[in-house]
């Protein structure tokens, strides 16, 4: 072999030698900081506001059942004539005029309307759907209704509704905002509250300055908007009293043949001199043939 294949030979030995491995391509995780950047990057574009709004599920739209509330003698929003349609027609006319016509000059917060009774079982909760529903009918209002009576609610088992949270859940906590506690219905111009679930300081909580600035909001923030307070009989309650200083006009349920007259004077006695009162006579027999009727006198004291 000569010199020059030997040369050769050695060099292709040491070429050999030094050939480096291949490796196979791994694709690595990315690191922490990396993820968090992929993360950020989806959310560009989007404000703190617009990314609550898709975090925060939305609350249901409650479906009032129509049709058995006009089975059980509701009004009914219907194009159906009832006697107790035309009779709420009538009430609620009343209470617009002292809300919004000149009376309401006169008045603090004039669309605040507490509806109470003397005694429990007079019909309280049945005017106050019945009002609400009515009042839903008119074209330019809107219309919340709030169970107030926390010891005893009413309005959601006559709806036979269910609210996640209500009034106690918001005046006992400080997470939950007013528009946690608002829920919207199928009839378009009506929202509720509800009681919420019992609570050891209840009557105290209607009775706080956290209740009185909620009154104040109501009042203030939709001008053309009508609040109805399903309060707690004023006889042996002392917090119904206090919230009827919060409003403008209040009405007492009277049942025929029931109430006494005494119990209705001291009931009235304990409203603020200065509201605009109206009694609703329930259950009141007519000469129709059919049932009961409704009456109702509405005036200021």
């Amino acid at each position: 072999m000569s010199l020059i294949e030997k040369a050769l030979e050695q060099q292709q030995r040491d070429n050999e030698k030094n050939k480096k491995p291949e490796h196979t391509l791994v694709a690595q995780e990315p690191r922490i900081d990396e993820a968090e950047q992929q993360k950020s990057n989806l959310n560009d574009g989007l404000s703190l506001e617009q990314a609550a709004v898709i975090e925060k599920p939305v609350k249901p739209v409650i479906s009032l059942d129509l049709e058995m509330l006009r089975q059980n003698n509701f009004v009914s929003l219907s194009a159906e004539r009832r006697l107790i349609n035309e009779e709420y027609r009538v009430i609620k006319r009343k209470i617009l005029n002292n809300a919004f016509g000149q009376l309401s000059q006169s008045l603090h917060h004039p669309n605040l309307v507490l509806v109470s009774s003397s005694r429990p079982g007079e019909g309280k909760t049945f005017t106050s759907i019945n009002l609400a529903l009515s009042m839903a009918l008119e074209q330019d209002k809107t219309i919340l209704l709030v169970d107030t009576d926390v010891l005893r609610p009413s309005v959601s088992k006559s709806l036979k509704i269910r609210l996640d949270h209500g009034l106690t859940e918001y005046l006992s906590s400080d997470e939950l905002k007013v528009e946690d506690i608002i829920y919207s219905t199928n009839v378009e111009r009506l929202k509720i509250i509800g009681a919420g679930k019992p609570h050891h300081l209840s009557t105290e909580l209607l009775a706080s300055e956290k209740m009185l600035k909620l009154a104040n909001e109501f009042a203030e923030r939709y001008p053309d908007r009508i609040v109805i307070f399903d309060a707690p009989p004023l006889l042996g309650v002392n917090e119904t009293a206090v919230l009827a200083s919060m409003c403008g006009q209040a009405i007492i349920v009277v049942e025929e043949n029931r109430s006494k007259m005494s119990e209705i004077e001291q009931a009235a006695a304990l409203l603020p001199e200065e509201l605009a009162v109206g009694f609703v006579i329930n259950k009141a027999h007519r000469n129709q043939g059919k049932g009961y009727g409704y009456g109702y006198y509405y005036g200021a004291d």
